[in-house]
């Protein structure tokens, strides 16, 4: 995957969403996320959900929002299925000037993805959350997933010497031009989360870090298979280091990005 859906320049920020069988999490995620977004009358973006092959009511359930509410559309996912392949597939049908990676669980807070879309407008390159650093709120994680979490991000971090540490977390956002700027997408599965944050930050992208609160929402069986903690994500963390020790800056930004506002927001700006 190379190229970008067209932009639709009145649609700001993305928010895509990845479904395999969620047909009794993504009709309460959708209510939840778009009544938030219209109270704080926000009305520049879209919900775009990826079906990723899935067996159950779930399209049957997108269909039916659909007519509900303009913003949203969704897209089947074609086999091979699986996290990362919905996500890229998500990236080639985006239309905004932003990108927003939201579980369909939401086990991530709407006041969270707000307060992305906030950051993004004032012209932040990618906001990263981070659920462990001061302000932050965990609800309910599985104590085997938080070691495994804990120590996967510290190895991270430490190879990279970097500060940011939530780096297996999905729930990102990212400007357009900095999706342009991490292609081709190699990421088949959930190691896909710790590549497009890794590739943006060694490729030169700014990013800024906020508190966020996550809570363990899921109903049914959790699609992350563990074992996926080990070969497939060391595969991507050491590809991201290869590139960092030996590419000599070949895929780093040429230019700086320059942030494109919509024009009421230019109007603020020069005000």
């Amino acid at each position: 995957m190379n190229e970008l859906a067209p932009l639709d320049p009145s649609i700001f920020f993305s928010i895509v969403i990845p479904a395999y069988n969620e047909e009794k999490n993504i009709e309460s995620t959708l209510h939840t996320i778009i009544k938030f977004l219209y109270e704080k009358k926000v009305q520049d973006f879209e919900i775009l959900v990826i079906n990723d092959c899935s067996v159950d009511r779930t399209e049957e359930i997108l269909i039916q929002l659909e007519y509900q509410y303009p913003q949203l559309r969704h897209v089947n996912n074609l086999p091979p299925n699986g996290f990362g392949y919905a996500v890229r597939r998500g990236l080639e049908n985006f239309k905004g000037l932003s990108f927003c990676l939201v579980m369909a669980d939401l086990s991530d807070s709407p006041q969270d993805i707000y307060n992305y879309y906030r950051l993004l407008k004032e012209g932040h390159e990618c906001v990263f959350g981070s659920r462990f650093i001061k302000g932050a709120k965990v609800t309910d994680y599985p104590a085997f997933k938080l070691i495994l979490n804990r120590c996967a991000n510290f190895f991270i971090k430490t190879l990279f010497g970097l500060e940011y540490n939530d780096f297996t977390n999905a729930f990102k956002a990212y400007r357009r031009e900095v999706i342009e700027g991490l292609m081709p997408i190699i990421g088949c599965h959930f190691n896909l989360t710790v590549e497009l944050p890794l590739k943006a930050i060694i490729r030169g992208y700014q990013y800024r870090t906020i508190p966020i609160s996550w809570t363990n929402k899921r109903i049914g069986k959790s699609n992350l298979v563990i074992q996926e903690m080990g070969s497939r994500y060391l595969f991507i963390v050491l590809y991201a280091w290869l590139e960092k020790k030996l590419g000599k800056g070949d895929y780093k930004r040429r230019l700086k990005v320059i942030t494109t506002l919509p024009a009421e927001e230019q109007k603020k700006k020069a005000s």
